[in-house]
């Protein structure tokens, strides 16, 4: 089911109580390659990665941390270029290296004494079915392979690295403010803007 056309967010939502499930979580467990990056794998000559984030992704992980939504990261590489920038972004539930992710989703599920449906899980493929399947929000970039799209509750517009990430952030904290512009969490946090 298409969202409402007011909302701003584009994306699909898979039922009709998917907006009002959204405004119950409490914490949002992102993959990486795919879904904060474009899943394309760039290498330099002396075989370090390199990825490319979406800046409004940043901000967007940023205001749902300022709006109390707890942010992770668990992908299965272990990429340093990854950990500087979550570091910088402030997200600390970081954990890299980790192609079963479900052990890990629990614990942080338990460092935190959540419920599943407090959870949202943001995949793109194979590897993420199982922690998306254990959560009440599982959301899917919109170049999703089609198992995983099948899983979403919430399929976003953007493909992943292409603001995906802050989509998804967008309609979870839209569901939480009842239609008020999640803008407002960063402006209240940051001040007026200054030219």
């Amino acid at each position: 089911m298409a969202t409402d056309d007011n909302a701003l967010f584009p994306g699909t939502a898979a039922d009709d109580n998917a907006f009002r499930d959204a405004a119950k979580v409490r914490f949002l467990v992102l993959d990486v390659d795919g879904v904060c990056t474009d899943g394309k794998l760039y290498f330099q000559e002396n075989g370090h990665p390199v990825k490319c984030f979406n800046a409004q992704d940043g901000i967007g992980i940023k205001t749902a941390m300022l709006a109390g939504i707890g942010i992770g990261i668990i992908t299965g590489r272990n990429d340093p270029c990854v950990l500087a920038r979550m570091s910088q972004l402030g997200v600390t539930e970081f954990h890299a290296g980790f192609e079963a992710k479900l052990p890990k989703l629990e614990a942080i599920r338990r460092k935190y004494g959540l419920q599943p449906e407090e959870m949202a899980y943001m995949g793109d493929d194979w590897i993420d079915l199982d922690p998306m399947r254990s959560v009440g929000m599982p959301i899917a970039v919109a170049n999703a392979v089609a198992q995983v799209k099948k899983e979403a509750r919430y399929i976003t517009a953007a493909r992943g690295g292409e603001g995906a990430v802050r989509e998804a952030i967008e309609f979870l904290l839209n569901a939480r403010l009842d239609g008020k512009n999640p803008a407002d969490f960063w402006t209240a946090a940051t001040g007026p803007a200054r030219i």
